[in-house]
């Protein structure tokens, strides 16, 4: 018996020093009150194998702020080990559809996994007319769940909030978050966010050209996450991507190179650099060290190439 015991706790010390070690190349956090996590790093609305579409959560509190909403958002907050019930702000940078696809499913998934309190969205023009005509879209089955399975109403606990211009966004008891006006063409409003927290200050970049609008909501920020492109790749993507004629011409207009986002966090001052939202998220001839190796050329602070699921 005593040698069954001994067995069971080495298999049970074993498969928890397991569990650690998987967990470990996830987090690049150690001991931060607010919590950073990528939830897709991919950009470009195409489904892929290697990445799932542009989000990431701020977490202060235990609650859950949300920045953008590509397809699969909830199922990664799940992943994340996030409780879809905390969810209390969403942020949506501007609407193409690997920033917003799942913004009403987030919601919706949220509100079926136990969501009780109200949420805030923000976000540019039309997001009051996208949580309208979703929730429209929707209203069969939430009606038949408040009825079947007594649900609280959901229509009443989601407030949007519409974003024309620079400045202050909210401002509560765990963090304080500000906006600025960033050049995505052609999108007529593009959005990145500035989250300011007891301990950390984070900025999501959204999607943008180099931005001195976003030079200074970044100034003095200690972590940075910008998308980031390949233009040397470009050809490869677009080869790839059937009825896009003029997609090569909208990356090269729309988008910040590699070398350019070490540029922007050197002249903002940030102390650590992550690169996310990857154009092309997919090309196997592009390896971490290569897009850190680009932004490093000018920026000496720390450099992090995003993946899925990692915390900061």
């Amino acid at each position: 018996m005593r040698a069954d015991l001994d067995r069971r706790a080495f298999l049970k010390a074993a498969a928890a020093l397991t569990a650690a070690l998987w967990r470990q190349p996830r987090s690049e956090a150690k001991g931060s009150r607010t919590r950073l996590i990528l939830l897709g790093t991919g950009g470009g609305p195409r489904p892929r194998v290697g990445s799932m579409a542009t989000a990431q959560v701020i977490i202060a509190n235990d609650r859950l702020y949300v920045v953008d909403c590509g397809d699969g958002v909830a199922r990664q907050l799940v992943l994340a080990g996030a409780s879809l019930p905390a969810l209390r702000h969403v942020f949506i940078t501007h609407h193409h559809s690997d920033h917003n696809a799942d913004y009403g499913n987030l919601l919706l998934l949220a509100w079926a996994s136990g969501l009780r309190h109200r949420v805030d969205t923000w976000g540019p023009p039309p997001i009051q007319r996208i949580t309208r005509l979703f929730l429209e879209m929707s209203a069969d089955d939430i009606n038949i769940r408040i009825a079947d399975e007594g649900r609280v109403p959901l229509v009443p606990l989601i407030h949007a909030h519409e974003l024309t211009a620079g400045g202050s966004v909210l401002h509560d008891d765990d963090v304080k978050v500000t906006c600025a006006l960033v050049h995505h063409p052609m999108v007529k409003t593009a959005l990145a966010y500035r989250f300011d927290t007891a301990d950390r200050s984070i900025v999501i970049s959204g999607d943008t050209t180099p931005s001195a609008n976003l030079v200074r909501l970044a100034k003095e920020a200690d972590v940075l996450v910008h998308e980031v492109f390949y233009p040397a790749a470009a050809d490869r993507l677009v080869a790839r991507v059937p009825n896009a004629a003029t997609l090569k011409r909208h990356l090269l207009a729309s988008h910040t190179a590699a070398e350019d986002c070490g540029r922007i966090a050197a002249e903002a001052g940030v102390k650590t650099l992550v690169l996310s939202h990857f154009v092309p998220a997919d090309d196997p001839q592009i390896t971490e060290k290569m897009w850190a190796d680009a932004a490093r050329r000018h920026f000496g602070g720390r450099i992090i190439v995003g993946r899925d699921l990692m915390e900061i």
